[in-house]
């Protein structure tokens, strides 16, 4: 399966500060990002089969059938991109794809959301850690490490 070349838009991965050490590393979960995938496909299968039945379609099958292909090719389209979409965590920053920097002090909440992680910043920004294995405990760590915990 051919690669996608990574966007030079998205810049490169924010660099370290003097003295400041990586101590949590929030990689994509391959099996969560084809989860979060067939629940795309299952959602849109449903409503694309509901709404052709309500307006009469011969022909339903074929909402959920487009439906599950469209997603399908979808998340092989993006798998490698998705993929490549690590989250640092310093002791004092949390360091996202695309050069962003979200100062721990600046979390003001940290709660799992499907299978991603939402980041919700004291001024309203938020941020997604998408396909977490455990979303639970990325959120737990993240807020550990706001609170000066390891």
């Amino acid at each position: 399966m051919a690669q996608i070349t990574r966007d030079t838009i998205h810049g490169a991965p924010a660099a370290l500060d003097e003295g400041e050490a990586i101590i949590a590393t929030f990689a994509p979960h391959l099996p969560a990002y084809w989860r979060s995938h067939a629940v795309m496909a299952l959602a849109g299968g449903v409503g694309a089969g509901v709404v052709l039945v309500a307006l009469g379609n011969p022909a339903p099958w074929v909402g959920p059938v487009a439906a599950a292909a469209a997603i399908a090719i979808r998340a092989l389209y993006l798998r490698s991109e998705a993929m490549a979409e690590d989250w640092r965590m310093t002791s004092r920053r949390l360091l996202g794809p695309g050069g962003r920097i979200v100062p721990l002090s600046q979390v003001k909440e940290a709660r799992k959301f499907l299978g991603a992680v939402q980041i919700v910043t004291k001024s309203g920004d938020k941020h997604l850690i998408k396909y977490q294995e455990d979303a639970a405990t990325t959120a737990a760590a993240i807020l550990k490490a706001r609170d000066g915990g390891r």
